[in-house]
């Protein structure tokens, strides 16, 4: 197929419809593996480090032996997207526990199984404000921490598919997931964040929240702008009669929060303190200083070569 995008599989660059994994691999069986998710803009990756950190972390969490180190999965993904010829892309890391059988012991998959896809990402102007979604607060139960916890960023998103299944039916864009102890604790796959007379509040890590690198950065970006931020458990009645309401994520950045089981958040569109937040972030993503750049290595073989 003529231009066919290409995917990093196991150490080689394959064309996407050859792209395959074994049906016996454990990330297809039981979900059995880490991810990343992560962002390319103007040719920069955007905190490509923090990424690769938690990438480890995580396997270490679950005790997958990741078989490159992260010099090397870095280098393979800058490749993955100058084969692709990619500057703004969303790009999937994963590594799953590889080839084993039928049973569920981890200790029979030998050879981990390392996949990085790139995509691009259509940017055209970048918009002055960002868009709203509507939500509900969920039936589905975030899984506590001594359970599937979130903090580790794995391949089982069912809970998060659960609540979704709910929202459909529901009619509405995303669902609030509580955590075991009924805290807000995110969105099936974005951070959660609310504004009350000026405070930026968002759920404490204890509320069983993925430790989101989007998260983290948004949050000194709000401190840089002087607003006071706090991390505690937020109650429903605290979402549901908050001034304004957003999630964050590495795909959907920032997305304001319209309303809430048909209740109106604010005036159901941006407030101010979303407006003026979203607009620094989206300065901060598409920093030099804030990423990697993915034509370097290029540049540099350039510049010897002469």
């Amino acid at each position: 197929m003529e231009n066919e995008p290409l995917v990093y599989l196991n150490g080689k660059y394959v064309p996407k419809s050859e792209a395959k994994v074994s049906v016996y691999d454990h990330g297809l069986l039981y979900g059995d593996g880490v991810f990343e998710g992560i962002r390319a803009y103007e040719g920069i990756v955007f905190q490509l480090k923090e990424h690769i950190d938690r990438l480890f972390e995580s396997a270490g969490y679950i005790e997958l032996a990741i078989p490159l180190g992260k010099k090397q999965i870095t280098d393979a993904l800058l490749e993955t997207l100058r084969k692709n010829r990619l500057k703004n892309a969303y790009i999937r890391l994963v590594v799953t526990r590889g080839v084993g059988d039928l049973g569920v012991n981890p200790k029979l998959c030998k050879d981990s199984t390392v996949v990085i896809i790139a995509e691009p990402v259509k940017i055209a102007a970048i918009p002055t404000e960002p868009r709203v979604v509507s939500t509900m607060i969920s039936a589905v139960r975030r899984d506590s921490v001594d359970a599937t916890s979130h903090e580790v960023k794995t391949l089982n998103y069912m809970n998060s598919i659960l609540a979704m299944i709910e929202a459909n039916h529901a009619g509405v864009d995303y669902p609030v997931m509580l955590d075991s102890r009924g805290f807000v604790s995110e969105g099936p796959t974005m951070n959660i964040f609310i504004v009350k007379k000026g405070v930026i509040m968002t759920p404490a890590t204890s509320a069983a929240i993925l430790h989101g690198i989007t998260r983290a950065r948004f949050l000194s970006v709000c401190k840089d702008l002087g607003y006071e931020t706090i991390e505690k458990d937020i109650t429903s009645f605290e979402l549901v009669t908050a001034d304004e309401a957003f999630f964050t994520g590495t795909l959907a950045e920032l997305v304001a929060i319209g309303t809430v089981n048909r209740k109106q958040i604010g005036g159901g569109a941006p407030g101010q303190v979303t407006k003026r937040v979203y607009k620094e972030f989206v300065k901060v993503t598409r920093s030099p200083e804030e990423g990697t750049p993915v034509y370097e290595a290029e540049r540099v073989k350039t510049r010897t070569k002469h």
